[in-house]
């Protein structure tokens, strides 16, 4: 098999066919959809994981482009003698921060389709008006009903939450950031309506975008929305197979061991018979030759980052999250739970499930190293600005398999420094051991890959465990304020955390971390071996 070029960047399905790139073909899941039940369907995926290029695949299929499409698995299938005429909305460009900024881009769009179409441009003053008005005149020229395409819905919500700036920092407050996104998300939601009003002009509906909103905020017109998020028959409409990259792309993988490419990019899950890879991560891997966090690093998720430190998430709750179907599918301007909002944006993925007194409960935790190491680095910069200059992964490893405990509480030391003096005053967080946790925690798996997650044990929470060869590390961190003078290594004791860990030939340390979150400096360093 000969190297084709690699669509990096690329969206375009005709583009893709036409110049001799790569492509992963996905249209036996269009030709799924077609032949469904459903009239109106939804679709969540992360940030740029292939929704766009499907969106436009489904363009080209409807308006009949029949040589794009030889050799694929739809073609045999289709009815190429019918067209639909199609009306495309894509929010993906564009910023949604400010007032009248939406309405515009409504307006700019179906203006584009009406002259597109050969249509008189309409004078109707509303978004919702205009569309609804341009859905019966396609249908009345053609005599083919309309297929709406939606790219990135939600955008405009997701866009004015962010804010433009920091409040305090010349821009919005919060409160005028959720307003903004309050009267984007009762625009749009008028904007979709139209689509039921209309239903008799309408072949087919697709509406893809990052979040889940629940269909009672911003769809409580379709409320025959057929959503496919986590329809195991849809798993891998979008992201690359270990098949994909087995047969697609089989000229790019000489040199880079597979192994390293599933750690780095795959595991992401959405109950379907397998994982799929990151697309736009493998895609730069295999352009660069190297492995980096290529997707992370195309967005500094700080609201993100914003809201788990205003919820109190501590790092290693990141491990190994638990949360019910309604619970990720619950997602408001009001109300956005931190599991829904991690699951949704692709830094957490289904790792199992199961059925419990008539719910499915799902447990979440990383998708892979990549998403890994990039979320806990972003958590460093919140948590603690200057972490890099405490010390690399390196010079941990060493001196914990020396056992030079002081050693380790120097580089420990050196981390907290890297806290602003003003910080822990401004945020009554600092005063908890959850977020000492998340300091050490986060900077260990930024920098290791070989950090046990554990569970809870028979006699409660662990704080950390750590695993080098065949040496293991507990540690406990307490706030010297709250609690005694040694209470740190005195649980590790009383709580027998060791017990689970002991085998022949390994040896178990436990260590106990205090630290005062006035002098942000550790007050105990206690080690034993147990």
């Amino acid at each position: 098999m000969e190297k084709r070029k690699l669509p990096v960047g690329i969206q375009t399905f005709s583009q893709i066919r036409e110049e001799g790139y790569y492509y992963v073909d996905k249209t036996a899941h269009a030709r799924r959809i077609a032949d469904g039940a459903g009239k109106h369907y939804f679709l969540s995926r992360p940030r740029r994981f292939g929704k766009s290029l499907f969106v436009d695949t489904l363009k080209e299929l409807y308006e009949g482009s029949e040589p794009l499409f030889r050799g694929l698995a739809v073609h045999d299938a289709w009815d190429w003698s019918k067209r639909h005429p199609v009306v495309r909305l894509s929010f993906a460009g564009g910023n949604f921060k400010r007032p009248a900024e939406l309405h515009a881009s409504v307006m700019r769009q179906l203006a584009a389709s009406e002259r597109r179409a050969g249509l008189p441009a309409s004078d109707v003053p509303t978004p919702a008006g205009r569309f609804a008005d341009l859905l019966e005149a396609l249908h009345d020229r053609t005599g083919e009903r309309v297929v709406v395409l939606v790219d990135e819905y939600d955008k405009p919500i997701l866009d004015a939450l962010e804010g433009p700036a920091p409040a305090g920092e010349g821009g919005e407050t919060p409160a005028a950031a959720n307003a903004q996104a309050t009267a984007n998300r009762d625009d749009l939601r008028g904007l979709y309506g139209t689509i039921k009003d209309c239903d008799a002009h309408v072949e087919l509906t697709f509406i893809t975008g990052v979040s889940r909103f629940s269909k009672v905020s911003l769809f409580s017109g379709l409320n025959n929305l057929t959503d496919l998020t986590l329809n195991p028959r849809y798993s891998a409409i979008c992201g690359y197979t270990d098949a994909d990259l087995d047969t697609v792309f089989a000229p790019e993988l000489p040199g880079l061991e597979r192994d390293e490419i599933r750690a780095w990019y795959n595991g992401y899950a959405w109950r379907g018979s397998e994982n799929v890879y990151n697309p736009y991560a493998i895609l730069h891997l295999f352009a660069s030759r190297e492995f980096e966090a290529h997707w992370f690093e195309t967005a500094t998720p700080r609201f993100l980052i914003d809201t788990l430190l205003r919820h109190g998430f501590a790092a290693p709750d990141l491990e190994n999250v638990h949360a019910d179907a309604a619970l990720l599918s619950t997602f408001d301007v009001d109300a956005m739970p931190v599991e829904a909002l991690l699951f949704q944006t692709g830094y957490l993925t289904i790792m199992d499930e199961e059925r419990r007194d008539g719910r499915t409960l799902y447990r979440l935790a990383y998708p892979n190293r990549e998403v890994r190491r990039g979320l806990n680095d972003s958590l460093l910069d919140a948590l603690a600005p200057s972490w890099r200059s405490a010390g690399d992964a390196g010079a941990l490893r060493r001196l914990l398999s020396v056992q030079d405990w002081t050693g380790v509480e120097a580089l420990f030391r050196r981390l907290l420094a890297g806290i602003p003096h003003d910080w822990h005053r401004r945020n009554d967080i600092a005063r908890y051991e959850g977020y000492w946790s998340s300091v050490f925690y986060a900077w260990f798996r930024a920098s290791l890959d070989h950090l046990a997650v554990e569970d809870a044990t028979s006699r409660s929470r662990l704080d950390m465990a750590l695993r080098l060869e065949e040496d293991v590390y507990l540690f406990e961190f307490k706030v010297a304020e709250r609690s005694e003078q040694g209470a740190a290594l005195a649980q590790l004791k009383a709580r027998r955390y060791a017990d689970k860990y002991r085998a022949p030939g390994r040896t178990v340390h436990v260590i106990g971390v205090e630290v005062s979150a006035e002098t942000r400096d550790i007050t105990a360093f206690d080690v034993e071996p147990a």
